[in-house]
């Protein structure tokens, strides 16, 4: 499977009237946490795997009796010790969270399987693909959307751009009407927050089942040149995908198509745009923003945590670990451990090691993150080449930061610029 997506192919560009509020629905930012990096610094210093539940900011959770003790590892050693381990961390807790709204995913499997259904999607992610993709479509739906605030001078980056844009490349590679964007959005906000909200999950994860089955039986009867007809045609152990195992990879490519860019670009606008010698920089020296991408990964990755489930008894940096245990990496945490890094609060485009979990680890490591960072580039090149004397701008009173626990983005980036066309 090597989809091109030739350029006619690629749905077209007009302008979208309905726009969704990333922050109307508040809870999907794991509520008020602001800043929970000092509370997970101080019990990293303490030890990097803690047993039992610990509060790292809005509370003490409750534990069950009969289950074995939750662990936290809040090290990047250790982090990268489960993640490399798959036999005896296993990825099957999934299947009691996100399975039971996504269906069966590669977020849940372990290898074999894994690495069989991992590989039916993974030609879609090669280089010579997103070169293609660069061009025919990212570059255009970045450069039509900043046309569209352009000459104002001033600009939410967040409501105008980063989760206006990721949508739109994947939605156009999955081979979907631009009018429905906003319902994907919506959806998968509300699919990936179904910890905050049951119902609201359930209901999302529905819909796009619904929606999906429409597409699915069309592409059946008269093949595109899109992942769905791809997904449509493959094979797996000498048999086709039926439509709940293509339903469950779409409910599962959406969302990680849409929030893993929308988040990471925000972060990185913001890294930038409050250090404005960082961002001078980068628009004088454009060979340090893949540097700086890099950097934001380690200091704000939009996905801060990973779960595992133990499969035998065992040990982590001498905390005992019981079978059937769920792991939680904090990867948020493990990417500002003092060990490894010097200063890790800081948001240094200059520093030495940039080696991080941001996008995980291992055999699960994170599918698009390739897309997300070329996807990110060409953002972030637009707007230096369009859009000069680039500034933060906050409203008398306003609060400008990242907010959340579980996935983190900036909840504004009001700026104002000069447009240079």
């Amino acid at each position: 499977m090597t989809m091109a997506l030739p350029v006619k192919d690629v749905p077209d560009v007009e302008p979208v009237l309905e726009r969704f509020d990333p922050f109307e629905l508040q809870d999907t930012v794991s509520g008020d946490i602001r800043d929970p990096y000092p509370r997970l610094g101080e019990l990293r210093r303490q030890h990097p795997v803690h047993s039992g539940p610990i509060d790292i900011g809005d509370g003490l959770p409750e534990s069950d009796p009969n289950r074995p003790a939750p662990i936290t590892v809040l090290g990047f050693d250790e982090s990268v010790q489960v993640l490399r381990d798959n036999e005896t961390y296993s990825s099957s807790v999934y299947e009691g969270i996100m399975g039971l709204v996504m269906g069966k995913t590669i977020l849940q499997m372990d290898e074999p399987e894994h690495r069989l259904h991992r590989a039916l999607v993974s030609p879609t992610f090669r280089s010579k693909v997103l070169e293609r993709w660069e061009g025919d479509l990212v570059q255009r739906v970045v450069d039509e959307l900043i046309d569209d605030f352009a000459a104002d001078g001033s600009a939410d980056l967040v409501q105008r751009l980063t989760f206006n844009f990721p949508v739109q490349v994947i939605a156009a590679i999955l081979g979907l009407p631009r009018g429905d964007f906003p319902r994907f959005q919506r959806w998968t906000i509300e699919l990936t927050s179904v910890a905050a909200n049951w119902e609201r999950g359930v209901a999302a994860s529905e819909a796009l089942r619904d929606y999906f089955a429409g597409v699915v039986e069309e592409r059946r009867a008269k093949p595109a040149d899109d992942l769905i007809s791809d997904l449509v045609g493959m094979e797996v152990e000498g048999r086709g995908l039926d439509d709940e195992e293509i339903f469950s990879f779409l409910r599962l490519l959406l969302p990680a198509g849409v929030e893993t860019t929308y988040r990471a670009s925000g972060n990185l606008l913001y890294g930038l745009l409050t250090n404005p010698d960082q961002l001078r920089a980068v628009r004088e020296n454009r060979s340090l923003l893949p540097v700086a991408f890099e950097e934001m990964i380690r200091w704000e990755p939009p996905v801060t945590v990973i779960l595992r489930r133990a499969m035998v008894d065992t040990e982590l940096a001498g905390v005992p670990v019981e079978k059937g245990a769920d792991v939680g990496l904090l990867l948020g945490s493990a990417n500002r451990d003092e060990r490894k890094y010097e200063h890790p609060e800081r948001f240094d485009i200059f520093r030495a090691s940039r080696q991080s979990l941001g996008f995980g680890f291992g055999v699960h490591v994170c599918l698009g993150m390739h897309l997300a960072r070329m996807e990110t580039r060409v953002a972030m090149n637009t707007l230096l080449d369009r859009l000069s004397d680039l500034e933060l701008a906050p409203a008398p009173g306003q609060d400008l930061h990242i907010k959340g626990m579980a996935f983190r983005s900036p909840i504004a980036l009001p700026v104002t610029f000069v447009a240079s066309r």
